[in-house]
Order: C-alpha cells, then sequence, then structure tokens
C-alpha cells in the first residue's frame, strides 16, 4: 500500500469530486475509489463515513471498531509507527516520552474542519497520511479522528499501550500511563491507569479531561495490530470511565445509546473542537 502516496492524490481526487455532475463523487486516484457516494480506500474502508461494516470506525448496533488504526499497524506499519519509535530511542523516561508525544501531535496537527480542508461533511486520515504531512511540511491539517488516530499509532510505536475513545460528538486517544499522576486517569474494563490524550486543544497538557466526561461512561476500543476487513465489531470495545476527582456531573451511560444514537454522536465528530 502507498499511504504516504495518498497524500499527493488527494487534491486531485477532491477537485474531481467537486467537478462531478450530481451528487456523486469520482476521482482519477488509484488510492482511492467512488463506491455509492463513498470515497473508499485501498482496503475497503470509507473514508467518509464512520458507520457500517466498512466505515473507518465501524460503528454498528453493537459497537465500534477503529479499524482505520490497523491500515498504520502490524505489516502495514510505515511513517506514524516509525515516529513513535523514534520518540522511544530519544526519550527513554516514560512519562517524558509520553508527553513528547502528546505535544507533537497537538502541536504539528492543525485543527482544520474537514469541510474546510476537503470541502466534504467527513473525510478521515490515517496516521501515516497525517505523518506523512508533517515529515513534508512540518505541519498537517486535520480534526479530532486526524489527531487521534496519530497519537494512537505513534504510541504504539514508542511501546505504549493505547487505545481510542468515542464520546458524543468527539474521538480522542487514550494511552496507558499508570504511573503517571498529573491528571484524572481513565479505566477500561476494570483496569485503571489510561490517560486522556486530547490533542484539539492547543493548550492542553496530557491527561487534560473535558469536564463532562469526567465520572462519565464512554466507548473504548485499545488497538492492537488487526486485520484490516469489514469485519462485525465483536468483543473489543470497553466501557471507560474516568476516575479521581474533578466534577462534571452526571455524565452519560453509554449503554442508554441505541442505534439511531450512536450514529448521531459519529455524525457530529467534526463539529466539536474542545478548547
Amino acid at each position: 500500500m502507498k499511504k504516504a502516496a495518498v497524500l499527493l492524490v488527494l487534491p486531485l481526487l477532491l477537485i474531481a469530486a467537486l467537478a462531478a455532475a450530481g451528487d456523486a463523487l469520482a476521482t482519477p486516484s488509484e488510492d482511492f475509489r467512488e463506491v455509492n457516494d463513498d470515497i473508499v480506500d485501498d482496503w475497503g474502508i470509507s473514508r467518509t463515513r464512520a458507520a457500517g461494516k466498512d466505515g473507518f470506525y465501524q460503528v454498528t448496533s453493537t459497537g465500534f471498531r477503529p479499524v482505520i488504526a490497523f491500515e498504520s499497524l502490524g505489516v502495514e506499519a510505515d511513517i506514524a509507527y516509525r515516529l513513535g519509535e523514534q520518540m522511544a530511542a530519544k526519550y527513554p523516561d516514560r512519562i517524558q516520552r509520553a508527553e513528547k508525544i502528546f505535544q507533537f501531535a497537538r502541536d504539528r496537527v492543525l485543527y482544520t474542519s474537514d469541510t474546510d480542508q476537503f470541502q466534504l461533511d467527513e473525510f478521515a486520515q490515517n496516521a501515516d497520511e497525517v505523518a506523512a504531512a508533517i515529515e513534508e511540511n512540518g505541519t498537517a491539517r486535520g480534526d479530532c479522528e486526524d489527531s487521534t488516530l496519530l497519537l494512537a499509532v505513534m504510541y504504539q510505536g514508542a511501546g505504549f499501550r493505547s487505545a481510542i475513545s468515542i464520546a458524543p460528538g468527539h474521538t480522542a486517544a487514550l494511552v496507558y500511563l499508570p504511573e503517571y499522576k498529573k491528571s484524572t486517569s481513565f479505566e477500561l474494563a476494570g483496569e485503571s491507569g489510561w490517560i486522556w490524550a486530547e490533542a484539539t486543544g492547543k493548550n492542553n497538557p496530557l491527561g487534560w479531561v473535558p469536564k463532562e466526561l469526567v465520572n462519565a461512561e464512554i466507548a473504548a476500543y485499545e488497538i492492537t495490530a488487526e486485520d484490516i476487513d469489514s469485519a462485525a465489531p465483536e468483543g473489543g470495545m470497553v466501557t471507560a470511565v474516568a476516575t479521581g476527582g474533578g466534577g462534571g456531573g452526571g455524565g452519560f451511560s453509554f449503554p442508554f445509546f441505541g442505534v439511531i444514537g450512536f450514529l448521531w454522536l459519529i455524525s457530529l465528530f467534526r463539529r466539536r473542537r474542545p478548547r
């Protein structure tokens, strides 16, 4: 797969999309193709839709599986994973390493909505596409799922366990760092020590948590190298809850959401930028 080359063909893709007649999207790209008005990548994953078995987060009635993350792990590991490895070599102290990775994503990914960047309501970039833009230009543009994927994969490359979480209107990464005492931590499936990594706010430190998520349950998926396919999510999603102080009030309980509510919260990813 030529993941790094994707950024080079995206301008052509978007020009073709804007020029196409009617509602159809067309592309001359070898890397993306139009399928039923979705833009689909080489792995058959829709980049313009989070929901469904071929959506980039595979949101279904039973949960979610962030399949787009697996495009940058295992045999597909490339630029983003290598950046994590470089951080591990440069910063042997785990806490310093985790903070430096967070700061890298926070400072290098300039928050830009998909509407502004791609003239599309939704377009998810995988971690290597974002990392390639950073290597090429010093910065990349993206929204919450783009910085989340970069963080989650870089943490993997740097030797950390990482997860992807979703909450109403938002997504963020989690890194397993039980020795980190500077912030509230989350508990995933009974295991505490997961730290929220929210890179879309330029003043956020590692561990900053939106107050509405403290004492609230969210959905999370710990990522490892998995097959990139259209499998229904089974067993990977867990409930995460913040522990250790802070306000936030009632929050929400993930099981409360039915299919419609779940799809609705995914559709709001592009609309919320935490400060």
